[in-house]
């Protein structure tokens, strides 16, 4: 049995942590809040830190000092964060679910990821290049 089935994530060393991330870059994209209601709209727009080529951070050690808005994971808030993408790791293993048979812990490659239409890589746009957030909302992605 694999890590990510026998420990909890609470349980996970940091480099077991860091390597559920499938690297997809879903939830590196800005969501609009309405007030009102709660409801969150998904944009295809990246954050600024986000390289859409590779779908990482430029600069993932010190993320959260240049995006102060960008959401640190962990055992205790992944399951709370409903706008995260139903096929994220970390929200499939905090309810109890498996990992996708594209992820790349299962396939030992990335590009399966892109290859299983999951990745951001081919329709994100940079934010630099975006302008008004509400002409890029889009349906939630999976």
């Amino acid at each position: 049995m694999t890590f990510w089935e026998t420990k909890s994530l609470k349980d996970m060393n940091q480099e077991e942590w860091e390597s559920l991330c499938d690297g997809c870059g879903r939830c590196c994209l800005a969501k609009l809040e309405d007030i009102d209601s709660g409801e969150i709209s998904y944009t295809n727009v990246a954050c600024g830190m986000l390289n859409i080529k590779t779908c990482s951070c430029t600069n993932y050690p010190e993320r959260q000092r240049y995006m102060p808005d960008c959401v640190a994971l962990n055992p205790q808030n992944v399951a709370e964060l409903k706008w995260m993408p139903t096929t994220c790791a970390y929200r499939l293993l905090a309810n109890g679910e498996p990992l996708p048979t594209w992820h790349p812990l299962i396939t030992g490659t990335r590009e399966s990821v892109i290859a299983a239409g999951i990745s951001v890589k081919d329709w994100a746009i940079a934010e630099q290049d975006a302008g008004d957030l509400e002409d890029h909302i889009i349906e939630p992605p999976a």
